[in-house]
């Protein structure tokens, strides 16, 4: 969603890392510059203006424009002002629902017709499930919408979340009395409340949502925008606010095109936190907003917490205890390659990881404009599907008339074919070497005594530009060195 606003905002900034020293006319044209990008990713005006007037008042300083990294403290400085207006230093603690209540706690969700507060819903209801344990009921109080109702109920199925029994022709306040009894005398912990969609010049609507409300007594009313919404998001806030005691924001479409303003407007105008976004269709397709790390996504500094936190709830723990003893015994087979592909699928793909790593703006948009998308993983993974147990295991018995048949199997060329065995070779290489250094605990030991350039010399300039870190990749071990280097 930022991308537009990132690729700016990183030009700017690349202007200002390339010089020695800057001057205050330097400063004032970058900010020029930011105030420019800002307003295009539709970021309100006031909020825009003390932006820019805070950013520049510090950047302007003495020991700013004297430093020994004139253009790094500049970019800091940025990124602590995006902090700030996203949210504060304190967003993790922002991003969880308080459900410090006598149960059931009540979560309502309120916002505009179309803004995806049903599938929102589902996701939160799953996610309280599996991350807290939580026994979650959902009750669907929209009896405006066909099928709406039928909808939640379906989605309650595919996330093994309890929905409240459908009652036709029952009205929505009297809904919300049932479905707070039922969840009394079934001892759920949560019961979430999904009101139906309403314009906010609806006052018929927006009275009704005042009178559920009021006999629920939620612990949290959240308010579901649709990031595609731009400006406007921040009067449809404004104007929830005043009907109900909002505590939270959700974004849906984070994954979508939208240009970030509404994001970056709705903290700095409404003074509610964002404490979820939505990240795509799937019911697991939700994260935290924290907003240290989405400002650190925005300026291309990548967001290596997400990407594991991403890992630790994809990846099996007996399939890395697995592979950790493989590598460690220099052992690599076409059956671990095709689990690390899978995994990296499920991660979200190529493009994803690529714009979690710090310092990979551009080459996400090398390998867009490659075409190698993530239907690249899906082609090696037919291919190495297409293999027999033997050929998986044992690589070299695939001679060209095997080659040939396991292009057949999967769609693809024999060259595709060689392509996937080549990595395989790098890796497997790779695994040897790290055996060689004593294993990964030989290599963690060398990571305590030196930092990344002792455990792998030169591997620290992979950075390219961020401070404290060397340029190149030096003294590598070679087949280390061909694996990065592999196109």
């Amino acid at each position: 969603m930022f991308d537009s606003l990132s690729d700016r905002l990183g030009n700017v900034f690349d202007s200002l890392r390339g010089r020695g020293a800057l001057k205050e006319d330097d400063v004032r044209a970058a900010m020029r510059e930011v105030r420019i990008a800002l307003l295009e990713a539709d970021v309100a005006l006031p909020v825009v203006r003390r932006f820019i007037d805070r950013v520049t008042e510090a950047a302007v300083g003495q020991e700013v424009l004297r430093s020994v990294t004139p253009g790094q403290q500049v970019v800091k400085i940025v990124n602590d002002a995006l902090v700030e207006m996203l949210g504060g230093e304190d967003g993790v603690a922002q991003a969880k629902l308080d459900l410090d209540a006598k149960p059931p706690v009540v979560v309502m969700m309120v916002g505009l017709q179309g803004s995806g507060k049903t599938t929102t819903t589902a996701k939160l209801a799953k996610r309280l499930k599996e991350t807290e344990g939580r026994k979650v009921m959902m009750a669907s109080l929209d009896v405006n919408r066909p099928a709406a109702q039928e909808q939640l109920a379906v989605l309650g199925e595919q996330a093994g979340v309890a929905t409240l029994p459908i009652v036709a022709g029952q009205q929505p306040v009297d809904i919300a009395n049932r479905a707070i009894q039922a969840a009394k005398l079934q001892s759920f912990d949560v019961l979430m409340l999904d009101t139906a969609g309403r314009l906010h010049v609806d006052e018929a609507l927006m009275a009704e949502m005042k009178a559920v409300a009021a006999v629920s007594a939620p612990k949290e009313v959240l308010l579901v925008v649709d990031s595609l919404t731009g400006q406007d998001a921040v009067n449809v806030a404004q104007s929830f606010t005043g009907e109900v005691p909002l505590t939270g924001v959700v974004l849906t479409r984070m994954d979508g095109d939208a240009r970030g303003g509404a994001a970056l407007s709705m903290r700095a105008v409404t003074g509610k936190p964002i404490k979820f976004a939505g990240t795509g269709e799937k019911l697991d397709a939700i994260e935290p907003f924290v907003p240290s790390r989405v400002a650190n996504r925005i300026l291309g500094m990548g967001d290596i917490v997400s990407m594991v936190e991403k890992a630790a709830q994809t990846v099996k723990e007996e399939d890395a205890e697995r592979l950790a003893k493989r590598m460690a015994a220099g052992k690599f087979d076409l059956d671990d390659l095709r689990m690390q592909l899978q995994q990296m699928t499920k991660m979200g793909g190529l493009g994803a990881i690529a714009g979690m790593m710090p310092g990979m703006k551009k080459a996400k948009a090398a390998m867009a404009a490659s075409g190698m998308d993530d239907r690249v993983l899906l082609r090696m993974d037919a291919i190495i599907s297409s293999m027999t147990p033997k050929e998986r295991a044992h690589p070299e018995l695939l001679n060209a008339k095997r080659k040939k048949r396991v292009a057949a199997g999967s769609g693809t060329q024999v060259q595709d074919v060689n392509k996937v065995l080549k990595m395989h070779q790098e890796m497997a290489k790779a695994m040897k070497q790290i055996k060689k250094m004593g294993g990964l605990k030989g290599l963690g030991a060398l990571f305590g005594k030196g930092g990344l350039d002792a455990a792998m010399p030169g591997l620290g300039g992979m950075g390219g530009g961020m401070p404290g870190l060397g340029g190149g990749q030096g003294g590598l071990p070679p087949d280390l060195a061909n694996l990065l280097n592999k196109k």
